[in-house]
C-alpha cells in the first residue's frame, strides 16, 4: 500500500473529472490540497465530518437549463451547432454516446480510432483519458471538432449568457481552464497514437446562449495560459510524495475517525488560505475558520503586501507603533503607520 492509499485509509479513492482537475489551479501553492487531492481523499465529505460543510455544484436549475441548451444544439446531427461553428452541412458527424451499455474502455478506444483515422468531422461524447497523481482520469468534452487545415478543437457548450458581447469573468475564465483541460487531454492522446500534438489548437471554442435567449453564440478563447498552469500543478501533484513522506506515519484521513482526530491531521498539512477558495475547494470553510486572525484571510495581496506579518493583531500593533518591527517587517510597518494616520485624517 501506498502511502497516499494510507493517508485515505478504507474509504476508495474519489475519481478526478474535468471540473476538479481545473479547481487545482485556483491555489497551486496550497500543500493540504496538493496532498489531499494526490490522495483521493473525498474532500466535502471530510468538510462535513468536521463540521464545516460548504454549498458546492451547480443549481438544479443551472443543470436543467445547461442540459436544454446542450440537447437543442445537438439535435439533427448538429445542426443548430454546425450553424454556429459554421460547419458545413456534408461534414461527417458521429456520436459516441448513443450507446448506453457503453464501457469507459471501448469508448476511448472508439475515440482514438476516430482521431487517429480522422474519419469524422465532429465528435460527439468523446471519451479522454488524463494522468493525475497515477489516477486515470477519463475526461469527456462536449465535442470535439476538425477546424481549418485538419486541427483540432474543443469546443465547450455553457449556459451562462453573453450579453452584449460580455460574459461574467469568473464563468469565462471557469470555462477556458476546464477546456484547457480537455486539450491536454486530446493532445496526450495524440502523442500515444504517434501523431503531433500540436495538432490540437490551444484556442478553444465557447458556445453560450447570447443576451437573453437561448440562441447560441460562439466566441474562440486561448488557453495556452491555463495550460502552462495546469501542467505546472499536474507535475506538483505526480511529486507530492516528498510533502506525505514528510507527514507523520501514524497520520490518516479516513471518514470513519472521529472528527477531532482529523481535525488534528488536517493541522499537519500546511494550507494557503484565501477568499477564493470558497469558490474552488470543499474544505475552504474549514480553512477560513482556522485561519481567523490572521493575515492570510483577508486576501492574497494583503498577505502578499504584509510579508512576514502572520496575524491581524501584529498588524494593528505595527501600525499603532505599540510593537518595534523587526529588520524583515519594517517597510510593511512603514506602510501600515502611514494608513493608520491616513485614516485617522479622514475619520477623525
Amino acid at each position: 500500500m501506498s502511502r497516499l492509499d494510507q493517508l485515505r485509509g478504507s474509504g476508495r479513492a474519489k475519481r478526478h473529472n474535468a471540473r476538479t482537475i481545473a479547481a487545482l489551479t485556483g491555489n497551486p501553492g496550497c500543500n493540504r490540497r496538493a496532498v489531499l487531492d494526490a490522495a483521493g481523499i473525498d474532500k466535502l465529505k471530510l468538510a462535513e465530518r468536521v463540521g464545516f460543510p460548504g454549498g458546492f455544484g451547480q443549481s438544479r436549475f443551472a443543470l436543467t437549463r445547461g442540459n436544454a441548451f446542450e440537447a437543442m444544439l445537438k439535435a439533427d446531427d448538429c445542426a443548430l451547432l454546425r450553424s454556429v461553428l459554421e460547419v458545413d452541412l456534408g461534414v461527417g458527424y458521429q456520436d459516441l454516446g448513443a450507446d448506453d451499455d457503453d464501457t469507459l474502455g471501448s469508448r476511448h478506444d472508439r475515440t482514438a480510432g476516430l482521431l487517429a483515422g480522422a474519419t469524422a468531422a465532429l465528435i460527439d461524447h468523446p471519451l479522454l483519458t488524463l494522468d493525475v497523481a497515477g489516477q486515470t482520469v477519463y475526461l469527456e468534452p462536449d465535442l470535439i471538432a476538425y477546424a481549418h487545415q485538419g486541427r483540432l478543437q474543443v469546443v465547450e457548450i455553457k449556459s451562462f449568457a453573453i450579453v452584449d458581447g460580455q460574459a461574467e469573468s469568473a464563468k469565462v475564465s471557469g470555462a477556458a481552464v476546464q477546456a484547457a483541460v480537455y486539450v491536454l487531454a486530446l493532445r496526450a492522446l495524440l502523442e500515444r497514437l504517434g501523431l503531433d500534438p500540436s495538432l490540437v489548437s490551444h484556442e478553444v471554442v465557447l458556445v453560450c446562449p447570447e443576451n437573453f435567449s437561448l440562441r447560441p453564440v460562439a466566441v474562440v478563447l486561448d488557453v495556452r495560459k491555463q495550460l502552462s498552469t495546469l501542467r505546472r500543478q499536474l507535475s506538483r501533484l505526480a511529486s507530492v510524495d516528498a510533502l506525505a513522506a514528510a507527514l507523520p506515519d501514524d497520520l490518516s484521513f479516513d471518514l470513519a475517525l472521529d472528527p477531532a482526530l482529523l481535525v488534528t491531521a488536517l493541522g499537519h498539512i500546511e494550507p494557503r488560505y484565501a477568499p477564493e477558495c470558497l469558490s474552488a475547494c470543499e474544505l475552504s470553510v474549514f480553512c477560513r475558520s482556522e485561519a481567523a486572525g490572521s493575515t492570510a484571510a483577508l486576501g492574497r495581496s494583503v498577505r502578499e503586501s504584509l510579508g512576514g506579518i502572520e496575524t491581524v493583531e501584529e498588524v494593528l500593533a505595527l501600525a499603532s507603533g505599540e510593537r518595534e518591527p523587526t529588520e524583515e517587517q519594517a517597510e510593511a510597518a512603514a506602510m501600515l503607520r502611514a494608513a493608520l494616520r491616513l485614516r485617522t485624517e479622514v475619520l477623525p
